[in-house]
């Protein structure tokens, strides 16, 4: 389980620090009450975690060697892509277009909002614009293939609170990091990351 949980929270942790939903909460509680921001995103965030290990423990179901194999291109597939994106990304800097388009969402959003909103809506705001940001991300799909292999409660628990502490990070600090955040430095290290795990789902097999 402790497997699990490290692996977990590692994934969610490097992956998701200066990703579109990080950027959606920190321009959500420059507006508004960062607890309520916190609060509604952690719920979208928690709720998208409990539904990618039910599809991976779905995904059990199938023949295992399938499951291993699967595993091993989502994970070194994502990995590539990350490490050939981070490539062409200039250094030291946070990915522009990445908070662009948060901003725009969010933008969009509270166009249609009243003036006036209540601890409910911002809430509701905050969840309905996580969790459509986070649907179909790669750290869901890498989540989903975490469940198929390791601990479901362990793979829960850490990227749950991997997602925390991004959220954390991003409602508290987001205003002032949102321009050092070094998206080519992040974007490198999560390239590594999902490597490691497809190299290390190979060499268990050939255990």
């Amino acid at each position: 389980m402790l497997t699990a949980f490290t692996a977990g929270l590692l994934l969610i942790a490097v992956s998701e620090l200066g990703d579109k939903t990080f950027f959606i909460a920190a321009i959500l509680a420059m507006r508004h009450s960062r607890r309520l921001v916190f609060a509604g995103a952690i719920v979208a965030l928690a709720g998208m975690t409990v539904i990618s290990v039910l599809v991976g423990q779905v995904a059990t179901l199938l023949p295992e060697v399938y499951i291993l194999y699967a595993e091993i291109v989502l994970f070194i597939g994502f990995g590539i892509k990350l490490l050939y994106e981070a490539s062409r990304m200039p250094a030291n800097t946070c990915d522009a277009e990445v908070v662009q388009e948060a901003k725009a969402v969010v933008e969009k959003a509270e166009f249609k909002l009243p003036k006036e909103q209540t601890a409910v809506t911002i809430c509701l705001e905050a969840f309905v614009l996580t969790f459509l940001a986070e649907w179909g991300d790669r750290t869901q799909i890498a989540t989903v293939a975490l469940a198929a292999r390791y601990n479901p409660v362990g793979v829960t628990l850490g990227a749950i609170v991997g997602h925390a502490l991004c959220a954390a990070i991003a409602v508290v600090g987001g205003r002032i990091l949102a321009g050092r955040i070094s998206e080519r430095t992040l974007t490198f290290a999560g390239g590594f990351l999902f490597l490691a795990f497809g190299v290390f789902a190979a060499l268990r097999e050939n255990l």
